[in-house]
């Protein structure tokens, strides 16, 4: 019998630093997401025979599309749910409706009192308004700005509308859920809502500070809206200038671009040969 080969131990070989590193990064981040108390959530779809139904819940899970939305939003307008200087309003529940109705959707406060609200959804625009490639997307982001309506305050009902739809269409562009014909202006007047004013308060946060919005809402929680005064103690100055000073701003990054693509236009010039440098390459080939 042949002698035998001394049998060799496997040694084990360990997990990459790199990943290792990546996985407690993970951890790290998840752990500093604050979590906030879920509200009761419900669905009542009235049709299930409606495509949209059906679109619906193919699109997307309810309950994890309820809770993604409802924890996105808190977490944008409120530090942490035992934070002293925000405060989370006790909304109890929160119901989806999934009808057919004219528009997109709207939020209300149910029959029970404030505390308990309905977001009435549209089936016929989740079927007929939105490409198959976008459906969970644009649930997901029409979602997320009813909810803000759920958890933001409005000045004890002073609050302009064109406001209150501004800080729900930045949550719902903070929540890298904004739609591709999204696009910022200076034009008309600044509280005209939705992205419109969604982009000036993004840009109003990106100047004085992250957290601008939280302290915003929470001084839309005690006191009433009066503009002069409302903004001057927010940003130190009136809003009007505020939106002067960021059409200046849109007008300097548009001629930036515009900048950047003539640099880039000189560049490929000057890499493409002429006619002449073609001619010429070709005789001393």
């Amino acid at each position: 019998m042949p002698p035998q080969s001394p049998r060799v131990t496997p040694i084990p070989i360990p997990a990459p630093e790199k990943l290792m590193e990546t996985s407690n990064l993970e951890s790290t981040a998840s752990a500093l997401v604050p979590k906030f108390t879920l509200p009761k959530l419900r669905l009542e779809i009235r049709d299930l025979n409606h495509d949209g139904a059906q679109t619906f819940l193919t699109a997307v899970t309810a309950n994890k599309a309820l809770q993604k939305a409802v924890q996105s939003v808190l977490s944008l307008l409120y530090q942490s749910p035992d934070s002293p200087t925000t405060t989370v309003p006790p909304t109890r529940s929160v119901t989806l409706i999934m009808r057919s109705m004219p528009g997109v959707a709207y939020t209300t406060g149910s029959d029970l009192d404030g505390d308990h609200k309905e977001i009435h959804f549209s089936l016929d625009y989740i079927h007929s308004s939105v490409s198959n490639d976008r459906k969970a997307h644009e649930i997901m982001g029409v979602l997320t700005h009813e909810m803000v309506h759920c958890y933001q305050y409005n000045a004890k009902g002073t609050c302009p509308g064109g406001l209150i739809e501004g800080v729900a269409d930045w949550a719902r562009l903070h929540a890298d859920l904004s739609p591709p014909h999204w696009k910022k202006e200076a034009t008309g007047k600044w509280d005209a809502g939705y992205q419109h004013t969604g982009y000036f308060l993004d840009y109003l946060e990106k100047r004085f500070g992250e957290g601008l919005i939280r302290r915003l809402n929470e001084k839309l929680r005690i006191e009433r809206y009066e503009e002069k005064r409302f903004w001057t103690e927010l940003c130190g100055r009136p809003v009007e200038q505020l939106w002067g000073d960021y059409g200046n701003a849109l007008e300097k990054e548009k001629k930036k671009a515009e900048d950047d693509e003539c640099v880039l236009v000189d560049r490929e010039d000057a890499a493409t040969p002429t006619n002449k440098d073609a001619k010429d390459i070709e005789t001393i080939a």
